[in-house]
């Protein structure tokens, strides 16, 4: 059985919306696209690395797909780019309606019930099942209580509006953090380990 890890940039108030440039994800009227940026230092570049140090398959939503196939599939690994050939290269498992389109090298799309596929791939033997965005999906993983770990690049930016990274079906669940540490822009790197069920009590 394998692990799926989720990452994902967030900002304080839990928005994932748009993190990486302006033309992103413009939504919703969404206009904070690009917000990660200004917090871009050797630190969290080598927070976003350790994220792939192990072998990895993507688990990708289809906006985020686009996005990825549009861009990856033209870039050369290079100081700039070091998991160019990476992400080219490992398999790709896809939540889409059109299966057809997939054109990124060793892409499939995942069965017309992504939670069913997803759960299926975990019982398999592999690499570790890795999301990068894909709000969608992340949101029907989290409330089907898929999610073993997550890893949070958490920006002190409040955004107020715009797609966030939990839904309020979110399945209840405990984690443990693992490891954190502090760039010095302020994003708080959190890895938290799925641990069981929430316990509750009472100072009374």
């Amino acid at each position: 059985m394998r692990k799926l890890v989720v990452a994902a940039f967030m900002s304080i108030d839990g928005v994932m919306q748009a993190p990486g440039g302006p033309e992103e994800d413009r939504s919703d009227g969404f206009r904070f696209g690009g917000w990660i940026v200004p917090y871009a230092d050797p630190v969290s570049g080598e927070a976003v690395m350790d994220l792939f140090a192990q072998p990895f398959e993507l688990l990708l939503g289809r906006r985020t797909y686009d996005i990825f196939a549009g861009y990856w599939p033209q870039i050369k690994a290079d100081a700039q780019n070091p998991i160019a050939d990476l992400f080219n290269a490992v398999p790709k498992h896809v939540a889409t309606h059109r299966p057809d389109s997939l054109t990124w090298h060793n892409s499939q799309a995942l069965d017309a019930d992504p939670v069913d596929a997803v759960r299926a791939l975990k019982q398999q033997n592999g690499s570790l099942l890795l999301t990068q965005g894909s709000g969608d999906l992340v949101r029907q993983l989290l409330a089907a209580g898929l999610v073993d770990e997550l890893r949070l690049m958490i920006h002190p930016v409040l955004l107020g509006r715009g797609k966030r990274f939990f839904g309020d079906d979110a399945q209840p669940s405990a984690f443990t953090l693992e490891h954190s540490i502090t760039t010095p822009g302020g994003v708080l790197v959190a890895r938290y380990v799925r641990s069981g069920e929430v316990q509750t009590g009472s100072f009374g």
